[in-house]
Order: C-alpha cells, then structure tokens, then sequence
C-alpha cells in the first residue's frame, strides 16, 4: 500500500471522530459554525460538520451550588455585620448562557452580594436574626429577575452566618442573660403567687369545713338534747301517771275494803294505831308534849276519825 491511500484512511478516520459528538446525560454543547451559533447538541450521538462546526461552549443543566464570599453589611442601625451564604441555580437556556452574558457565575455572585447588602441596610440587626427567610426570599427574588436574560434559574438562596462584632455579641449575651433571669424570676414570682393562693384556698376550705363540722356537732348535740329532754318528760310524766294510777288504786281498794263486811271496825283500829302511833312519836322527838283535852275519852277520838270517813264515803 501506497503512502498516499494511508494518508486517506487516516484522513478519513480524523473526519469519522469530528463528525459525531456524543454528548452525556444532563448536559448541553452549543456547537458554532464559521463562528456563528449554529445549534445546540442534545445529549446522545449528535453529527458534525468537521471543520466547520465546532463545540464552544458545553453547560451541566444539573442543580449547582454556588457558595457566595462573605461580605461586611451595615445594618440600618449601623453596625457591621459580616454574612455569606450559599446559591443553588441551574442553566435553563444553553443559548443565554453562553451569550448573554462572559461569565454568568461571577455575574450571579456578586449581584447576590450586593442584593444581600441592600437588603440588609434596610434592617436593624435584631430583625437580621429574626428574618432570615425573608432575606433568602428577596435575594432569590433579584437574583431570578436579573439572570432570566443570562439563561440561568436560580433556585434559592441560604444565610450560612451571620456574625456581628464581639462587642455586639458581649452585648447580646448579656441581654440574653438578663432577659432569662427576669423569665426566671417572673416564673419564681408567679409560682409563689400560686402557692399563696393555693395555701389560702385551702385554709379557707379548712376553716370552712371546720366551722361546718362544728355547727353539725352543735345541731346534733342540740338534737341529742331536745331528744334526752324529751325522753326525760316523757319518763318523768309516765312515772307521776303510773303513781297517780298507783294511788288511785290503792283509794279503790281502800273503799272497797270499808265497804266489806268488818270494814268499819277496820278503819276504826287503824285510825287508834296511827293516833297512838303519832303520839308515840311526838314522846320520842320533843321534850314538850302537846296533849289533846279529852286523851282519855280515846273511844270518842276514834268516833270522830270514823265520822269522818262516813261522810267520806257518803259524799
């Protein structure tokens, strides 16, 4: 073989590799021709024009992060603050991307740092802490306005840190030192608050029941009283009943006996007993004896007691 049908082969073979282009997943190449944009190649086999296409440009259409320098911001209550955080964009026009702008990385970049410093002058540093998501927000909101003309979305934005002066910081602790003993002690106050009251409460109730129990005791007492004196009445009236009925029947046997046969004679030899009795008595107790006139017509004494229970028994 000839040197010159080498040379073809190999001419031929050069022209084999520069006219296909294999291009990955997730990825796009803008391919020019005399210079000139011609086209954009799709990921898998795609064919070329040797010598006269050519791939400028290639791009990942995959999610990149992209961590922005930290930056000194001055709030609006002047105090330096030194922030950077991190951004996550995509290319979403290969095209844009290659022509819109020299470099869309640098471009995001330092339009994200200066969005940040806007945005950060426009707040005190309290609220710098307090909203952070609204920060992140603004910034991604900017960001996707002015990257729209670069082929570029960008996708959000974080706050990595957010560090103020030392001297802030010392003053910060100490606000936040004294801010958590004053909660200490309002929560302190409020529980012994409590406690007073509840110890209140239940002294109230003790005294309460207390009083209730003995106002209880005092009523029972009083019933077990008006029962006891009751109970006694009763007692003593069925006592004076039962000897009044005793009485009355001793009188009904007493007159019955007078009225039997032998009854008079009876009465009669009772009544000298008791008299004689009685004087007898009388001799024991006194040193002076009274006498009746007629002591010795003891007959016409006994006459007299007995006419008496005849009238007795005749009323």
């Amino acid at each position: 073989m000839g040197l010159l049908p080498l040379v073809i082969l190999v001419a031929l073979v050069v022209l084999g590799f520069k006219s296909f282009k294999v291009v990955p997943q997730q990825e796009a190449h803008i391919v020019e021709r005399l210079g000139k944009f011609h086209q954009t190649l799709n990921p898998g086999l795609n064919i070329l024009v040797p010598f006269l296409d050519r791939v400028a440009y290639k791009h990942s259409l995959k999610e990149i992060p992209l961590d922005v320098p930290s930056q000194v911001c001055i709030t609006r209550d002047n105090t330096q603050l030194t922030v950077d955080g991190i951004l996550y964009f995509q290319v979403t026009d290969p095209k844009r991307a290659s022509y819109g702008s020299s470099n869309y990385i640098l471009a995001i970049t330092q339009l994200a740092q200066t969005t940040l410093r806007s945005v950060i002058g426009r707040m005190e540093l309290d609220k710098t802490f307090e909203e952070r998501d609204d920060i992140n927000r603004t910034v991604v909101a900017s960001l996707d306005e002015a990257a729209v003309s670069w082929g570029v979305k960008v996708l959000r934005y974080e706050i990595k840190d957010l560090v103020p002066p030392q001297e802030i910081l010392r003053s910060m602790q100490a606000q936040i030192t004294a801010e958590r003993e004053k909660r200490a002690r309002i929560a302190q106050s409020e529980g012994l608050k409590i406690e007073q009251i509840n110890l209140a409460s239940g002294e109230r109730e003790s005294e309460i029941k207390k009083s209730e129990g003995e106002a209880q005791a005092a009523i029972n007492a009083s019933k077990g009283e008006k029962i006891a004196q009751i109970n006694r009445a009763e007692g003593e009236a069925e006592a004076m009943r039962l000897v009044a009925q005793a009485s009355a029947d001793a009188i009904k046997i007493v007159a019955a006996a007078i009225q039997s046969p032998g009854g008079n004679e009876a009465v009669k030899l009772k009544v000298a007993e008791q008299y004689v009795e009685a004087f007898s008595k009388l001799a024991k107790e006194n040193n002076t004896m009274i006498m009746p006139a007629n002591v010795a017509d003891m007959g016409s004494l006994v006459a007299a007691g007995m006419s008496i229970v005849n009238q007795t028994k005749q009323s």
